[in-house]
């Protein structure tokens, strides 16, 4: 099991711009593939992004693409979301996880390990 932290969550105003960090605690995880989620207020879980074991490959949600960018710095086991050109629609607390299981990355079922969320807000 790993053990994840997200921080870097807060309020912010439209068109604004926001860099969730989210910490691992494995040596291991460079070898992880790692998504972010969302969830706004009474609905579901939703996917944003993520992003392959050494960064080869990512996959972005269509209502971020072009906004959001996922990173990773593995000698720091730490991932990342920058989030630009917010709107108040990206309010949410966002999530980190582990992808373990083979999928689809927006498959909630795919991910194992999850951080307690941090919150982002975005003011009108």
């Amino acid at each position: 099991q790993v053990r994840l932290v997200e921080s870097g969550g807060g309020l912010v105003q439209t068109g604004g711009s926001r860099r969730l960090v989210c910490a691992a605690s494995t040596r291991a995880f460079s070898s992880l593939s790692m998504g972010w989620f969302r969830q706004a207020p009474g609905k579901e879980r939703e996917f944003v992004a993520a992003i392959e074991r050494g960064g080869v490959s990512s996959d972005y949600a269509d209502s971020v693409k072009g906004r959001f960018i996922i990173s990773r710095d593995d000698a720091k086991n730490t991932l990342y979301l920058q989030m630009n050109s917010l709107k108040p629609e990206d309010t949410a607390v966002y999530y980190c996880a582990r992808r373990a299981y083979s999928g689809t990355y927006s498959d909630l079922r795919s991910y194992n390990d999850w951080g307690q969320g941090t919150q982002v807000t975005v003011s009108s």
